[in-house]
């Protein structure tokens, strides 16, 4: 603990928005980790009860289990039978909208992390030109007498670019693994539109 307070203030006044963007990254992380889990979206007992029912017709049943879940695919599939019957480009406007909502809750903070993994390392920069500046300021001010202090301070400066690497690769690596997981949901969440549109959508009149 006292090495890391040692950092933080070796490093200046920018390493304090750098500490706190990693743990805003580390609760965005562990947030999207729970909401993108499986089970949460589209759960795979449901779908399987769901696609059982509906080739048997037994729609007041789905309805039932519909109403008993609440994850995105139980969304969808409950809209799907309030518009069942309707014409197909009704109910496809309908599940498309439907689809840009739920994708929306897929992505949500997404961009926060990219933003966070985009900044770290430009308020690193700054810190490390910021103190490359007082560097130099204090060698014109006491004279360059003495080559380890200007050593001693560019090091010190460089921290800054260090601790916003840190923060930003392992942001970068999370949100594109986390983005790549919500695109994968969203397209079996497409394909079950895809499903549903074709087993109650009527034909265009």
């Amino acid at each position: 603990m006292n090495l890391l307070l040692d950092f933080i203030q070796r490093g200046g006044w920018v390493m304090y928005p750098l500490l706190l963007a990693s743990l805003v990254a580390l609760s965005l992380t562990l947030e999207r980790l729970w909401a993108l889990r499986r089970e949460r979206v589209m759960p795979r007992s449901f779908l399987a009860s769901v696609s059982d029912l509906l080739e048997s017709s037994q729609y007041d049943q789905v309805a039932f289990i519909s109403g008993g879940e609440e994850n995105a695919a139980a969304r969808l599939v409950g809209l799907a039978l309030k518009m069942g019957g309707r014409r197909r480009s009704q109910f496809k406007d309908a599940l498309e909208e439907a689809g840009r909502r739920e994708a929306r809750e897929l992505t949500a903070h997404l961009g926060v992390l990219n933003l966070v993994a985009t900044v770290s390392p430009l308020l690193g920069l700054l810190g490390t030109v910021s103190g490359m500046i007082r560097a130099f300021n204090s060698i014109a001010a006491e004279g360059a007498g003495n080559p380890g202090f200007l050593a001693g301070g560019i090091s010190e400066a460089l921290l800054t670019t260090a601790a916003g690497l840190c923060v930003a690769i392992p942001t970068l690596v999370v949100h594109r693994a986390l983005l790549s997981r919500a695109e994968s949901l969203m397209g079996e969440l497409e394909a079950l539109a895809s499903d549903l549109l074709e087993a109650l959508a009527s034909t265009e009149a």
